[in-house]
């Protein structure tokens, strides 16, 4: 680490942003992995790409459109540093041992196929396959970006989601991203792992929820949800897992990386979707809950 990079020891010191309502009202927990907008001046020092290019990976403003979470009484939890630097939607194994300059002193898994593309838990290149490294990194980086940035933001994840499931008897955990506009047609795609980190009733509340803000919604295509949703969805132990991507047209400047002028409704209609989503009965999603479908009567 350069001496004078500021802006890492900011991070290490606050690696994510965790806003609490004074009451937790609902069981529902939102996280937003890949929001962070703070880069360490090492990494732009280290990167071939421009600031600018270097922000293409990153979930702009995503945080944002899910404020309204405190209002309804549920927890937020939001990285500050960027997916460019760590990716927490990654196994902490995900990493290209091809990208240091020397071994590894930690288990790691080079042939996954996110790995391969270049996008394990410290990646190699940016959305749109630009390289980001002008060299190896000096091995020692792997463990310091674990210890100081993965670590940390998992364990407060973790703590969220036992606290959450002791109080309600369940947990539900919102990941919350966005996704490039030319990748995907329709607005909302809910990401359950093909049925298996989300009981349907939940899922389907979901859609209902953002249908009635006028969302299209699809599920699991063309993302199912990664690294989150496999480790928190457990339905039949009362924890649910469900990753949401958001179509960036709706809200951003892809190219800028700023706010258009629809960000503030866009914002007011996730907000509400947010809150129609939480106002489910848990008695669904309790283990050996209610089974009986609440809306069979229409």
């Amino acid at each position: 680490m350069a001496a004078s990079d500021i802006v890492l020891e900011d991070l290490r010191a606050r690696p994510f942003r965790l806003v609490l309502p004074d009451i937790q009202r609902v069981p529902f927990i939102f996280a937003s992995p890949h929001s962070g907008s703070l880069y360490p001046q090492s990494l732009v020092a280290m990167s071939r790409l421009s600031p600018r290019t270097l922000r293409r990976s990153e979930d702009a403003f995503v945080d944002e459109l899910f404020d309204a979470a405190n209002a309804f009484g549920a927890p937020m939890i939001a990285a500050r540093f960027p997916r460019a630097y760590l990716d927490v939607n990654r196994s902490p194994a995900e990493i290209d041992i091809e990208m240091f300059d020397g071994a590894l002193a930690m288990a790691t898994d080079p042939a996954s196929p996110r790995v391969t593309a270049g996008l394990g838990v410290i990646p190699r290149v940016v959305r749109d396959g630009a390289e980001i490294y002008r060299h190896k990194l000096p091995s020692r980086e792997a463990e310091e970006r674990l210890a100081s940035f993965y670590r940390p933001y998992h364990a407060a994840l973790a703590t969220l989601a036992k606290e959450t499931l002791a109080r309600f008897g369940t947990a539900v955990v919102i990941d919350c991203h966005s996704m490039p506009s030319a990748a995907a047609v329709p607005d909302i795609v809910l990401g359950d792992r093909y049925g298996m980190s989300a009981a349907p009733l939940l899922v389907r509340h979901a859609e209902r929820a953002f249908e009635a803000q006028g969302f299209a919604c699809v599920r699991n295509v063309p993302y199912a949800g990664g690294y989150t949703t496999l480790l928190h969805g457990r339905p039949a132990r009362g924890l649910h897992a469900l990753q949401i991507e958001i179509n960036r047209s709706l809200y951003l400047n892809e190219e800028r990386i700023e706010r258009t002028a629809r960000f503030g409704q866009i914002q007011e209609r996730i907000g509400t979707a947010a809150a129609a989503l939480a106002s489910i009965d848990i008695g669904f999603l309790r283990p050996g809950g209610r089974r009986e479908t609440p809306w069979a009567a229409e």
